[in-house]
């Protein structure tokens, strides 16, 4: 859903980014010292997107046939 954000939500954007230089700390914390590799892997991967944004994620499809495309059509304006 589209729009302007209700003032909740801005609420708890910015409460959420108040905290979001300990979170940074926390995780690489967690990073390191973590008990279980399961722990530290998702901790690190939680700074990695952060730091350089989510990993792009490929569409797969059938192996035996060539990658499938979009072809955008501009229709005349109506006006």
């Amino acid at each position: 859903m589209k729009g302007k954000p209700n003032a909740a939500t801005a609420d708890i954007k910015a409460l959420a980014q108040k905290h979001g230089s300990d979170a940074i700390r926390k995780l690489a914390e967690l990073a390191e010292s973590a008990d279980s590799d399961a722990a530290k892997i998702a901790a690190c991967r939680e700074l990695l997107d952060r730091g350089y944004g989510k990993a792009t994620q490929p569409l797969s499809g059938d192996g035996d046939k060539p990658p499938g495309g979009v072809a955008f059509i501009w229709l005349p304006s109506s006006e």
